[in-house]
């Protein structure tokens, strides 16, 4: 990456929530501890769906991807957020700036389509439960993981070089408590018109259209179990589905008001808070939401710690 030579030099103020002490220190250990529980929950669901064979499945292949970017997302952010937090430097160097922009924009555009690969897993398995083995063999599940990955990598590297390619005239001061795309555009003191329509455009591929897939994929889940008047098939629905709708509904409601309106009155003087929300509070709630009514998992679990007590 080459930087722009008049930005050089001089590392970034985050500013964050400077502007409001005492919400600092209660943010602080917020932070920290949803830091904490992001660890151990998404830890959890990747090593339990990884040493027991009952969940060698399509769905927890997909939750073990979902987890490990949580996870990855949370450390790009939390680690300096709590520092900045923590003392008076609200600083970051621009070599720090732009791998936190790069890592969380790759890791956030991959969460957008694996999630909506999730939402055709569970149209598969309601709607097709015949032919799910079928459907969703091995190769296909890893396919899909695949084009989730290369989608947000592919994402970051246009958006992010371009975005950190532009002249800041010495604007150092980031009115947020990590570098990311929108947040960075604001501060370049030329006309980026050109940006915040490429930033639509990307945020039109990677978030409306796969939130568009998952709420075809629903439609789809509704009408079959509608078709089957049973209070037991809507509660094997409810158990399979609800989980990711609850995800989908936290993470797509939150970031779309960053990346979709940008400049909107509510973005700018709320856009912390929002962001706040999908890069610290959501990865935490996750795997808490997919394992609190998760049968699969609790067993998983029970039978994980029965083996470490009998050896």
């Amino acid at each position: 990456m080459k930087m722009n030579n008049e930005s050089l030099g001089g590392d970034f103020i985050l500013v964050g929530f400077s502007d409001e002490p005492k919400l600092e220190k209660m943010l602080f250990l917020v932070v920290l501890i949803c830091y904490l529980l992001t660890l151990v929950g998404n830890t959890s669901i990747i090593v339990i769906s990884s040493v027991d064979p009952m969940l060698h499945t399509p769905m927890y292949y997909f939750l073990t991807n979902l987890s490990f970017v949580d996870l990855c997302l949370s450390t790009s952010i939390a680690p300096q957020l709590l520092w900045n937090l923590r003392g008076p430097a609200k600083t970051i160097t621009r070599v720090g700036c732009a791998i936190q922009l790069y890592a969380s924009l790759a890791l956030g555009s991959t969460e957008c389509i694996l999630l909506a690969v999730m939402a055709y897993d569970r149209y598969a398995a309601v709607c097709r439960p015949l032919h799910y083995a079928t459907f969703m063999h091995p190769r296909l599940c890893q396919s899909l993981v695949g084009v989730a990955w290369v989608s947000g990598l592919g994402n970051t590297l246009i958006q992010g070089t371009i975005t950190l390619q532009l002249p800041l005239c010495g604007n150092r001061k980031i009115y947020n408590f990590m570098c990311e795309v929108p947040t960075m555009i604001k501060l370049a003191c030329v006309d980026v018109h050109a940006n915040e329509v490429q930033l639509f455009m990307a945020s039109l591929i990677l978030l409306l259209l796969p939130l568009s897939l998952i709420l075809i994929s629903y439609g789809y889940i509704a009408q079959a179990v509608l078709r089957i008047r049973s209070v037991q098939a809507w509660r094997k629905a409810l158990g399979t589905c609800g989980s990711h709708l609850l995800v989908v509904s936290l993470f797509y409601m939150t970031i779309t008001a960053v990346y979709i309106h940008p400049n909107s009155s509510y973005a700018n003087s709320q856009g912390k808070y929002i962001t706040l929300l999908y890069t610290i509070v959501t990865p935490t709630l996750n795997p808490l939401i997919y394992t609190l009514r998760n049968r699969d998992v609790k067993g998983a679990l029970k039978r994980l710690v029965q083996r470490g007590q009998n050896i």
